[in-house]
């Protein structure tokens, strides 16, 4: 696999989709980043670590709402990988993306970690654009 950020961010759209309480996807520390933030910031309900050693999975649960019509509709309405293995995108400061004017969220690799871009607008960092989430 070539990008494993993007397996993750299909994985979630495809089962957000197809209606799945929770999914599972191999472990990283950067996928853990990145699940901690969409959790943090309410895209998802929580996310697990399991298994051991180079078995170690991330089990997600999935977040969902209902509409006048009493349908269970993804919290996650689209996500999209910005920067690729192929072509890198960066940011300064000053030019970090609004979202969906502001309804959804960018996730930023600066020099202090992976953060959100509120976040990375609060601390003045620019950086990776990794991927938007709204």
């Amino acid at each position: 696999m070539t990008d494993p950020i993007s397996d993750m961010l299909a994985r979630i759209k495809n089962a957000s989709l197809a209606g799945h309480p929770e999914m599972i996807v191999p472990m990283s520390k950067m996928k853990a980043k990145i699940a901690q933030i969409l959790t943090d910031k309410k895209f998802i309900r929580s996310f697990n670590e399991e298994g051991e050693g180079i078995r170690k999975e991330l089990r997600i649960s999935l977040k969902y709402f209902q509409n006048d019509r009493n349908q269970n509709l993804p919290f996650i309405q689209g996500l999209r990988r910005v920067s690729k293995p192929g072509q890198r995108i960066y940011v300064g400061k000053d030019k970090i993306p609004f979202v969906k004017s502001g309804h959804g969220i960018a996730i930023i690799s600066t020099s202090k970690g992976l953060l959100s871009d509120s976040e990375a607008r609060k601390r003045g960092l620019g950086g990776e654009v990794i991927c938007e989430i709204w």
